[in-house]
């Protein structure tokens, strides 16, 4: 078997590495992401009938103010839009927020419409509410009406169930969770009214309810109350088309404004071309870490700590050869480590595959005494046709006799199955 030594060659090992580092740096624009929530759906929420209007359902006109904002926000390019429903369908207050969370998303608003729980009322306007304790009793049918609806899913029935808004302990752990999200939560709260109220409708404020449609939410989120729906002149205002279109585009203009105050800016992400499948070599490499007469066994504090340790004798001397790869990358690794141990003359050697020699044989040095073996020995009842050599005062015992480097693995493998270990391969010339 021909031994190579291969040289480390400063230009030649960074070649490769320079080809993979090289890449063009293209603008991966993460967008903003919105999660527009139509309030309620399948019928549920409030409604009112109206002799002009006829019946107006609250997740109806949710749903068509949503979908109108979605259009709007759909052709900013660098905003995306999710919908937690698009048909009238329900989904569940958990798997609203879920949706939210898991995309990433960056703002959470949920449309609705107000009701004051009477056939009428004077009540008029718009008013948006950010997540936080109870403010004050005004609010306290609003949050009743609002998270009334766990009650129609099962799964929210058992997320929620051991939350209690009342118990102080529930409202610190809120107030921890929501402070983070609070300040923009107020900002793109106080810009919907804004400009629902330059849009000509009566501007209720923003406040502050524990709503449990936004409690879960790890993002800014807000809970647009879009108008009255027991008032006969905001009904018909939010059933009419111009009506929708003006809340519609109010929500667009804040959430836009809100994008440029906070300062959001698409993040710049390195694209790398897909690195090519590394081809493997065509010898197989150790690295030389030692050469010495002495002969140290795996774990010797000579050995510095490395494993996967090869033991070669050549004549008189003992080499030492850490790890085997043929893959270029991990060679070069193999030498790193193995000059990080403190061999800084540590080089790679190529072992080039069923090369038979020509002179010479391999063979196994399976013991090394000062004493000859004892007849009872171990090793000598379960390996026949030992050869034993007096060198230096020392009985070396060696095994067997093959041409190739693989036929002496293989048999130093066989030898250790049967128990008899720290063997070497040593290569004989003749």
């Amino acid at each position: 078997m021909k031994i190579k030594i291969w040289r480390f060659n400063l230009k030649k090992y960074f070649l490769f590495t320079l080809t993979l580092l090289f890449f063009t740096v293209s603008a991966q624009d993460k967008p903003f992401t919105v999660v527009i929530d139509p309030g309620h759906g399948r019928n549920d929420g409030a409604s009112r009938s109206y002799s002009d209007l006829g019946l107006v359902r609250e997740d109806h006109v949710a749903l068509d103010i949503s979908l109108k904002l979605q259009k709007l926000l759909s052709k900013e390019k660098d905003i995306k839009v999710i919908m937690t429903r698009t048909t009238h369908v329900y989904p569940s207050l958990s798997q609203r927020t879920d949706l939210a969370n898991k995309s990433s998303a960056d703002l959470f608003i949920s449309i609705h419409l107000n009701s004051t729980g009477t056939n009428t009322t004077q009540a008029t306007g718009a008013e948006t509410y950010v997540q936080g304790p109870d403010q004050n009793n005004a609010n306290l049918e609003v949050a009743k009406r609002e998270n009334s609806v766990i009650y129609l899913d099962e799964e929210d029935r058992r997320r929620f169930e051991h939350y209690n808004p009342n118990s102080p302990e529930s409202l610190i752990a809120l107030k921890i969770q929501q402070a983070k999200y609070l300040e923009k939560s107020l900002l793109i709260g106080s810009l919907i009214q804004d400009n629902l109220e330059n849009d000509g409708q009566n501007n209720r404020g923003v406040k502050q309810k524990n709503l449990h449609v936004l409690r879960q939410n790890a993002m800014p989120s807000v809970l647009v109350e879009t108008g009255f729906i027991n008032n006969h002149s905001d009904a018909s205002y939010l059933t009419s088309s111009a009506g929708q279109e003006k809340v519609a585009n109010s929500i667009y203009r804040a959430i836009l404004k809100y994008k440029k105050e906070i300062g959001f800016h698409p993040n710049i992400q390195p694209v790398e071309p897909e690195k090519p499948k590394e081809v493997a070599l065509e010898n197989d490499f150790r690295i030389l870490i030692l050469s010495s007469p002495t002969r140290y066994l795996e774990g010797d504090p000579a050995l510095r700590g490395l494993k996967y340790i090869l033991r070669i004798k050549e004549g008189d001397v003992y080499k030492y050869y850490y790890a085997n790869t043929n893959l270029a990358s991990i060679r070069d690794e193999n030498l790193k480590r193995a000059k990080e141990a403190g061999f800084k003359n540590a080089a790679p050697v190529a072992f080039i595959p069923n090369i038979a020699l020509s002179k010479g044989y391999y063979t196994i040095e399976v013991a090394v005494s000062k004493q000859r073996l004892n007849n009872n020995s171990y090793i000598l009842k379960n390996l026949r046709d030992l050869k034993r050599t007096k060198k230096k005062g020392s009985f070396y015992y060696t095994y067997g006799n093959v041409k190739t480097f693989e036929a002496a693995v293989n048999m130093q493998k066989q030898i250790e199955a049967k128990g008899i270990i720290n063997t070497t391969i040593e290569k004989v010339l003749e």
